[in-house]
């Protein structure tokens, strides 16, 4: 039963503290439970690809901070979104075995009776409090700013000191690498930088869930590195190289391990600060790339944003340290397609360029005359014979 105007929903609900979890577990027509504070971009999308029935917010989607994009890539897909469903409603369902719940306007209620309040959101709401949060922008940047060099001191090591890479099997060296973030916008990076994989053909990198990302398209990565808590085991098993994310001189703080051990599988580990994104750059530049092409990575404020982690310090160093090398897959699938612009062009006109010769001795050689004259007393016999 699903009545989005009156907003009468009924069906099984699935909850989970993290999204990129939940998701894993999400059928089309389940209600999502969240535990969410400001919904991002990404999450947004990956719970609107799984075709949920509505989404339902243990706290707020937008807490007023900065205008995440979440909210509004559900209104758009025609998902309703529901609010502070609260802290005791989430653990309730979480102990619960198959649950199942009704949405009924503003209340949502468990098939045993249990009920909690909610407020939905509506694109006149979203509307109010993005107006909002575009006011508190300001002070929001403050604060990122004075994270970010406070961070800066703890990790000025990754532009200052040299890195310890670990030995990798795969050749990087003059070669362009494309790393892919399951990020906002992954998707259609992806399809518009075809051309551009087809003829370059780099090396591909997988950052946990990108390697998914990447046999979506039918295409092996080459190296999957991260903590490994979100890419399937699938992709961990298709032969690609692995290298687990460790964030201290101590195996003990390389999480990843443990998963890749139960797989019987094996991995290097890379010791480096910041985020397992900033790694894959790390590893792709120092062992000699060419070029490095981002896919689905944060580069505009809002993102890093998104992404949670204050400052993001780690991610505005790395990019220092790579200068130009760095570019955004948006750019290159625009320079790529120009550039086959240009060469079908080119193309067309040397082929215009090389019939013309063979054009103007067709015209000018005796047997042309010939044929030209044949059909002129051709046509002439017709008229009299008319």
């Amino acid at each position: 039963m699903n009545t989005n105007n009156g907003l009468l929903i009924q069906g099984p609900i699935k909850a989970d503290t993290r999204t990129k979890n939940l998701v894993k577990r999400l059928k089309p027509g389940d209600i999502a439970l969240i535990h969410h504070v400001d919904l991002d971009a990404t999450a947004a999308r990956s719970l609107a690809d799984c075709h949920v029935a509505a989404v339902i917010n243990a706290v707020s989607s937008v807490s007023g901070k900065y205008p995440n994009q979440g909210p509004g890539i559900l209104l758009e897909s025609g998902i309703p979104l529901l609010d502070g469903a609260g802290d005791l409603f989430f653990r309730y369902v979480t102990e619960l075995k198959n649950p199942s719940v009704t949405i009924d306007h503003d209340v949502i209620r468990t098939d045993d009776g249990f009920e909690a309040k909610v407020t939905r959101i509506t694109q006149d709401r979203l509307d109010e409090l993005m107006e909002l949060a575009k006011r508190n922008i300001s002070a929001e940047l403050d604060a990122f700013a004075r994270n970010t060099l406070e961070y800066l001191v703890e990790e000025k090591s990754l532009l200052l000191d040299p890195v310890d890479v670990p030995e990798i099997k795969t050749p990087i060296q003059g070669r362009h690498v494309m790393l892919v973030v399951r990020g906002e916008g992954y998707k259609s990076d992806l399809m518009a930088i075809i051309p551009y994989l087809r003829d370059v053909r780099p090396v591909l990198i997988g950052v946990d869930g990108g390697a998914d990302a990447l046999l979506e398209l039918g295409l092996r990565p080459d190296i999957i590195l991260g903590d490994m808590d979100s890419v399937s085991d699938r992709a961990l098993m298709c032969g690609a190289e692995l290298v687990v994310h460790g964030y201290c001189k101590d195996n003990r703080d390389a999480p990843g391990m443990d998963r890749i051990n139960q797989l019987g599988l094996s991995a290097k580990i890379f010791h480096v600060p910041g985020t397992s994104e900033d790694m894959a750059v790390i590893l792709a530049d120092e062992k000699g790339a060419s070029l490095i092409v981002a896919v689905g990575t944060h580069f505009s404020l809002v993102e890093f944003l998104d992404k949670g982690r204050a400052g993001m310090a780690s991610t505005f160093l790395v990019r220092l340290r790579t200068g130009s090398k760095l570019v955004d897959a948006k750019g290159i699938g625009r320079l790529w397609a120009e550039r086959n612009r240009s060469i079908a062009k080119e193309i067309t006109l040397l082929i215009i360029s090389a019939l013309f010769p063979v054009m103007v001795i067709i015209m000018y050689s005796p047997w042309f005359r010939t044929v030209i004259n044949t059909l002129r007393l051709s046509l002439r016999s017709m008229r009299i014979h008319w």
